[in-house]
């Protein structure tokens, strides 16, 4: 016969078992209630994304994405992009307080005049540019190296590459001796360096520069056009602007129209119908965006961080529309090309 206290003994056992397991899974309850909670809890960053007109250009924006994604940030998951356009309006200072009241933790300008908005806008948002004009003397920044205050990025040595696009029109076009150059009238410190950096080049060729100057917010193009042929104009520059950017097709239209080559500072251009483009990669100029705001958002200060200058450059060209206008491209223009449209 089993003595009453071993039923006892094993009655104890079996309530420490079932209090030491209920403990057990009370804490594990607990501790997988916080850690979802904190989940919950923990803001996804907000990145604020201006075009610099019009909306924004597919490849830049998707180059972006890629490079955000490269360090290991899904859309949707963990970061949000706010992207917002002008539909060719040229102040962006709306658009610029809209993304500030989403609470963005970085805005990302792509033209000067938005960089300009927002750095007017806010000193406590970091502010990652992309310009085509020089940062220090705009006063975007203090300086390359250490910009100082809430604003760093990348230059895009637009104008450094001004004589090269002379050049690359001197090869194609042997006797050219007479060049449009279509840009939007200034009205800030830096954009009239535009036409004038053609100009040494332009002199060691013996090219005459024709300025094809129109005004914003209605820039009069066909005007332009019609000045140009009167000039004798035999190729036609298109300088980069916001105000030329949602107008890039029409300037096309109108060059093949009239039958003039046509060089722009910019691919999208030639995307567009323009004949060709010399520029910095693109592509490479938006992925390196994402690694600012990579270092930004892992507590990097924008003042800290040196604004870039790209180093990769490439040369389009569209054989279709060279065709159109009767251009023959010389074989070893071409083969240097990195982007031909047949």
């Amino acid at each position: 016969m089993i003595p009453f206290w071993i039923f006892d003994f094993i009655f104890w056992i079996r309530i420490r078992t079932y209090r030491v397991f209920y403990l057990a899974l009370s804490g594990l309850l607990f501790t997988t209630f916080f850690h979802v909670q904190a989940q919950q809890l923990e803001r996804i960053p907000r990145i604020g994304y201006l075009p610099s007109a019009g909306a924004p250009i597919p490849r830049q924006l998707k180059a972006f994405q890629e490079g955000l994604r490269d360090l290991g940030y899904v859309e949707g998951k963990n970061i949000v992009i706010e992207s917002r356009h002008s539909d060719g309006k040229f102040e962006p200072t709306d658009l610029v307080k809209e993304l500030l009241q989403l609470k963005v933790d970085i805005l990302i300008a792509v033209d000067p005049t938005s960089v300009r908005a927002a750095k007017q806008a806010t000193k406590n948002v970091p502010i990652v540019m992309v310009t085509n004009q020089d940062p220090v003397a705009t006063g975007l920044v203090d300086d390359l190296a250490r910009p100082s205050g809430n604003v760093t990025g990348i230059a895009r040595l637009t104008r450094d590459l001004s004589g090269k696009r002379l050049e690359i029109l001197k090869e194609i076009i042997p006797p050219i001796s007479r060049v449009g150059v279509l840009w939007v009238r200034p009205t800030a410190l830096g954009i009239g360096t535009a036409f004038q950096s053609y100009e040494p080049t332009a002199e060691a060729l013996k090219i005459q520069l024709q300025s094809l100057q129109v005004t914003r917010p209605n820039p009069d193009l066909a005007g332009a056009i019609r000045e140009a042929i009167q000039r004798k104009v035999q190729a036609l520059i298109t300088v980069s602007h916001a105000v030329l950017g949602p107008r890039m097709r029409q300037i096309a239209d109108l060059a093949i129209k009239n039958g003039l080559p046509s060089m722009c500072e910019a691919r999208q251009y030639v995307d567009a119908g323009c004949v060709m483009s010399y520029s910095t990669d693109d592509l490479e100029v938006f992925r390196r965006v994402a690694i600012y705001v990579d270092k930004i958002l892992k507590g990097a200060k924008p003042g800290d961080l040196p604004v870039e200058q790209p180093t990769k450059f490439e040369l389009a060209i569209n054989l279709n529309t060279a065709k159109q206008i009767g251009l023959s491209v010389p074989p070893n223009v071409l083969a240097r090309a990195d982007r031909v449209i047949k």
